[in-house]
């Protein structure tokens, strides 16, 4: 394990005795937003297990011969990766990550129809949009899904259906912006591109 890791050129630190009692292994540790360091990632040698399942394999000199096997958890323990995740970016994550990323909301029900358009435009562009054609007012609105922590709220309203714009309010910002649908959808992709 110590020579392939070196191999591949990965910084590494060594803990005497933290191994599986089956064979050594590596782990991979986050650091959270608040310092803590969470264990998720590990590839672990087992010795043990292929012995006890008469495991064998044929060699390039024709004889039997037992394996090694790798357990490999690369997130670890899938709820302990979402919970540090979670608390890492309190709630607010990425753009690229968030479960929802723009929320389309309407002014008035004359403008309902066009956030239906803007909903449709964004997801065929593969962006996770949900309407909101409420009758409510647009504070209201705002608020709520502020406080779901969506990153982005396109608000729309009849000149934004009429100009072929939207309004858009970033999360944890104050002012909004007006600029054309197309521009406001080249904005998310450039936005989501910095990550890939």
């Amino acid at each position: 394990m110590k020579e392939a890791t070196t191999a591949a050129g990965i910084e590494y630190s060594l803990n005497p005795g933290e191994g599986a009692f089956y064979g050594p292994k590596l782990e991979f540790v986050l650091r959270d937003a608040i310092g803590r360091e969470w264990q998720c990632g590990t590839l672990q040698v087992d010795y043990c297990l292929p012995e006890r399942l008469d495991a064998n394999y044929i060699g390039e000199d024709g004889q039997k011969h037992r394996p090694v096997m790798l357990h490999r958890a690369v997130l670890g323990t899938f709820e302990r990766f979402i919970g540090v995740l979670i608390e890492h970016y309190a709630g607010k994550f990425p753009l690229w990550l968030t479960p929802v990323q723009v929320v389309v909301a309407s002014v008035t029900g004359d403008a309902n129809t066009y956030a239906e358009t803007v909903v449709q435009q964004l997801r065929d562009k593969g962006f996770r949009a949900e309407l909101d054609i409420r009758n409510e007012k647009i504070p209201y609105k705002v608020r709520e899904h502020s406080l779901q922590k969506i990153p982005y709220i396109f608000v729309v309203g009849k000149r934004e259906a009429e100009e072929g714009t939207v309004a858009i309010r970033k999360l944890g910002g104050e002012q909004q912006t007006v600029i054309s649908l197309s521009e406001a959808i080249s904005n998310l992709q450039d936005e989501v591109a910095l990550v890939t």
